[in-house]
């Protein structure tokens, strides 16, 4: 992907407009899903894309007067610092409150980017154009709550949560989430290889720890080196990094460190449990953080854990 960095300010104004237009559709997409049971939730997702279309329409305007009709098509996913959605039309059963949490995080990324492409640009007209739509999403702070206290009575009105802490947990916990699946998943199979290669609690541990340590020092340096956090606001690249290399180190000793006991089945089914324990961790914070229903994230932790367990003892068999 390319850095938001290396962008001019004719690709920045034609990224902005088909940033405005995506946000559009996915507030639409939500007040069509509302529109029957949730009509004044409905129309605030529907005030909401009208927003978005004036603030497009700005853009396509001044990008018009500076470099012509033609506006090369760039996407958000294209560009590196951007978070990354999972598309509106493949998510499916997405509850009210989590529409308006999304919607909540994608005001706060559209302020930041224009934010810092307003501080990037030095032609006059486009630095007040995006320093004025960055001032307009400053003063939303929640846009989702303030044009509910105009279409949403008291007892339709839903509780406004705290953008920034929504947008930490989503951006900070994230990578540590990674990590803990990375390592709980992924040292499976080399530390179950060795134990039943070796029957050796002491060669098992030496390995579960060197696949722990490494994968949390290949995780962390990926993590760190994906995003600086200029464009986000994701935080320092190294506490990221940080927090994503100890959670996958953490991941793989929970099940390493019962080898270190010498009788060989005690220390095998206590990893098992251990195991068990770090699946169903997973799929909890998954559940409480990331909108995942439980029993979905349970099973997809379930299966791909079973797999790499199950071919770790078949080559620690073989």
């Amino acid at each position: 992907m390319t850095p938001f960095s290396e962008l001019s300010e004719q690709q920045i104004l034609a990224l902005a407009i088909s940033s405005e237009d995506d946000d559009a559709r996915v507030y639409m997409s939500f007040a069509n899903q509302l529109h029957d049971d949730f009509p004044a939730s409905a129309h605030v997702f529907f005030d909401m894309a009208e927003e978005e279309h004036e603030h497009r329409r700005m853009l396509q305007e001044l990008y018009a007067k500076k470099f012509g009709d033609h506006i090369p098509l760039i996407r958000r996913v294209d560009i590196a610092g951007f978070i990354q959605h999972t598309p509106v039309w493949r998510t499916k059963n997405m509850g009210l409150e989590a529409m308006r949490k999304r919607a909540e995080v994608m005001e706060l990324e559209a302020y930041r980017f224009y934010k810092t492409s307003a501080e990037r640009s030095g032609d006059p007209d486009i630095k007040k154009l995006l320093s004025e739509l960055a001032e307009a999403e400053k003063q939303h702070e929640s846009l989702a709550g303030k044009l509910g206290e105009k279409h949403l009575d008291a007892d339709a009105k839903l509780a406004e949560s705290d953008t920034k802490k929504r947008l930490f947990l989503l951006q900070i916990i994230q990578p540590g989430l990674l990590g803990l699946m990375d390592g709980s998943v992924s040292t499976l199979a080399p530390l179950f290889a060795a134990a039943f290669a070796t029957h050796s609690t002491w060669h098992t541990f030496l390995v579960g720890a060197a696949a722990s340590i490494g994968a949390g020092i290949s995780m962390g340096f990926a993590e760190a080196l994906s995003d600086d956090g200029e464009l986000t606001g994701r935080g320092h690249p190294m506490i990221r990094g940080s927090s994503a290399g100890i959670m996958t180190t953490v991941g793989g000793l929970g099940h390493t460190l019962p080898y270190l006991i010498t009788d060989f089945w005690t220390a095998t089914m206590l990893a098992i449990v251990i195991v068990f324990i770090e699946l169903w961790a997973i799929s909890w914070i998954r559940y409480k953080y990331m909108d995942t229903p439980f029993l979905r994230a349970a099973f997809q932790i379930a299966v791909g854990g079973f797999i790499v367990f199950v071919v770790g003892i078949l080559i620690g068999n073989a």
